[in-house]
Parts: C-alpha cells; structure tokens; sequence
C-alpha cells in the first residue's frame, strides 16, 4: 500500500531547519549572544519552590500577565505572553498573512521574518540597509504604498546594531495605514529606546519582546507582544489556551523583580562593546558604529589590508585573557569564591561579559537572492549565531 501525504508545496520547497549546533554547556558561549553570566540567583530560588502539584496542573496566566505587563509599563490586556520571541513573531502571520500576499522586510536582518513567510507561501518584499548599515527609511515609506500585510523591524536591528528612534518611527507608522507593523525589540535594554510607549495611539504597531537575553531565560522560552488592546484582542484569536509552561512564567516573574542583576549585565556588555570595537579597528576590521546599540563589522573586508597571523594570534590571546578576568569576577562576585589555578586578576566587580548586540545562525533552509555587497551572509544571521565569534 502506498501512502500519499498532502504535503504544501510550500513546506516541499524548503529545507528543513536545522538547529544550531548543541554541546556548548561547558564552552565558552560567545556565538548565540545568549546571556554569558546566566539569570537572577532569583529565578532559580523561584523555580526551587515550585510543587508536584502546581506541575501538575495547566498553567494560570492572569497573575503573571499582571506583573510582567507591569515590568513593561503596560496594562495586562496590552500584553501576550508567548512561547519564545520566535513564538511573538509567529502569530503576527497566523493573524495577517495569507498565501500569496506580501510582507516587507529589510536586509540584512533576523532571518526568521523570512523563514515563517516562506512557510505561510507569503511574498516577501527585501529592501537593503545602506553601504554604513543606515536603515532604508524613505523606500519604507515607498513600499508601505503597497500595503504589505506586515512590515518587520528589529530595532536595534540583527546583526547591523542600527537603531531607529522616535522621529523616524513616528514617519513610519503614519504611512503604515493597512499594514501592522511589527518592532522586534530583542535588545530594547541595551539600546534605550522602545517603541511601547507609542501603542495606544497607534492601533496597527506591535512590539515584540523576549526574555532570552538581558533576562538570561533563553532555555525556559517567554516571549511577549505588547499592542493596544483592541488590536492585540484580534492576535489572541491565533493563540492556543496554554502556549506558556508554568516555569518560563515563574522564572521570568523571578528575574524581572530582580532589575538590578539585569541592569548590572547591561553596563558590563555596553562597557565590552567598547572594547571590542577597538580591538577590532586594531585588526583593520571595518566597523559600524554610528546611532547603534552594537557593533557590526565586515569580518571579510579588512579596511587596509587582511590581519597577519601575530595579529590574529594576538586578538585571540587578549580575547581569552579578557574573558577569563571577567570570569573570575563574577566567580568572586556570585559565589564569593575566584577560580582556582587561572593566574588572572578579577575585573572590577559588577563587570560580565556577552557578545554585541546582534546576532545570527546557520541559515541552510532556503534559496535565497543574491547577498548584499556589504559582505553580510545569510548563513551568519539568526537572532542566534555571531559570525566574528
């Protein structure tokens, strides 16, 4: 007997997603910019106390939707907690995208923009940023004429670091009249700015958060989308009863009351920032720096001239010595112990180390069109993967 499984065309005309590379436990971590230092001692205290019968049970979400929309400065009917920032970006498409109509992206960004819409048989309209990584602001506003069904924005965006502000925004959204526009906040701590604040007065923005990052729960899996009530109302109607587990609830409820560890993690990575980019110039590596919130760089096009082995050597010991006194520090600062045996002095207290604000993956899924000049790859831009790492 043979079987026939109706498959989508559109599924059979891609490659499946592979994820990234597991066994990292005990490495060094600087690839998916997951949060190096780890969460709250709050948050595994919370987890500690959960019982045999609360795992039992489905999950509530009133009380916590109430004090995380609080964390957000929001009311709890502009808040919907999700299964991940993966999960947040998703419903935008089970809400708004059907076969054959378009959403609009620009490049180079988070892949998985492109990823879902080519799941859902969306057409996906790319523009570019600019040769200095500067957002493409009026060929938006160009293309928003043509009411795409969804336009997404990381901001700061993944991997260039570029970050829109309020005025542009502002431009934005006014010419956005038939189209929801979603601003993937992924890194809004580190880069100051957010979008929440413009909710109420416009009904077609959704802001798409995660609590991987800053807040160091990228295994537990919370993402949140925050939207005025009457429009985030129609986003629900995609939503099963129970896509949040118990612990990514508690945890995130743990590590949110706890801003002072996640403020402490933003300085120390806003302080590397600084430093990694100068040992990059000292490579002869281009970097972007102007109005972002990271650094981006074009690992293959050396300014003047390709590194020399010392100078790639070099980096690579002075990367090493750098983590391994930040290492020490927090060691001494969160168990009140150094490690035993490294020979390095601790870096000054309340100092942790992370990768820069963007990241990126291994992206083998897909036919794609040609790359960009700037020397980005799509195979280095999941929210995930660094590819100068």
């Amino acid at each position: 007997m043979k079987v026939h499984l109706p498959v989508r065309k559109a599924i059979l005309n891609r490659r499946t997603y592979e994820a990234p590379a597991e066994g990292r436990s005990d490495k060094l971590r600087l690839d998916f910019n997951e949060n190096t230092t780890g969460c709250s001692p709050a948050v595994r205290r919370a987890l500690a106390k959960l019982t045999t019968k609360q795992l039992a049970m489905y999950p509530e979400y009133q009380g916590p939707t109430r004090r995380i929309a609080r964390y957000f400065g929001v009311h709890p009917e502009e808040l919907l907690l999700t299964n991940g920032g993966d999960d947040a970006l998703r419903v935008f498409f089970d809400t708004f995208v059907e076969p054959g109509t378009s959403i609009l992206i620009c490049e180079p960004t988070f892949p998985m923009y492109r990823y879902y819409a080519e799941i859902y048989d969306a057409r996906i309209s790319v523009l570019r940023y600019g040769s200095e990584m500067e957002f493409p602001l009026e060929g938006v506003i160009a293309a928003l004429r043509k009411k795409p069904r969804v336009l997404f924005i990381a901001n700061p965006n993944n991997p260039t670091g570029t970050l829109l502000q309020g005025e542009e925004l502002r431009r934005i959204l006014k010419a956005a009249t038939h189209t929801a526009v979603v601003v993937d906040e992924a890194y809004a701590e580190f880069s100051r700015f957010t979008a929440i604040p413009s909710i109420r007065k416009n009904s077609q923005l959704f802001v798409a958060r995660t609590f991987s990052k800053v807040a160091g729960l990228a295994a537990l899996r919370l993402g949140a989308v925050v939207a005025c009530e009457e429009s985030l109302a129609l986003v629900r109607r995609a939503m099963p009863p129970f896509p949040v587990n118990l612990a990514a609830l508690v945890a995130t409820e743990a590590a949110v009351a706890d801003r002072p560890t996640m403020q402490a993690y933003v300085n120390g990575v806003k302080k590397l920032r600084a430093w990694f980019a100068a040992e990059l110039v000292k490579l002869n590596v281009k970097t972007f720096r102007a109005k972002r919130s990271g650094t981006y760089s074009e690992a293959g096009k050396p300014r003047n001239s390709a590194p020399r082995p010392e100078q790639r050597h070099r980096a690579r010991i002075c990367a090493h010595h750098h983590w391994n006194a930040i290492r020490n520090a927090a060691v001494a600062e969160n168990n009140s112990k150094r490690m035993e045996g490294s020979g390095l002095n601790p870096a000054p207290k309340r100092t942790h180390y992370a990768t820069q604000s963007q990241d990126s993956s291994q992206d083998q899924r897909n036919r794609h069109p040609a790359e960009p000049a700037s020397g980005w790859t799509r195979k280095g831009a999941h929210r995930h993967r660094n590819p100068l790492l």
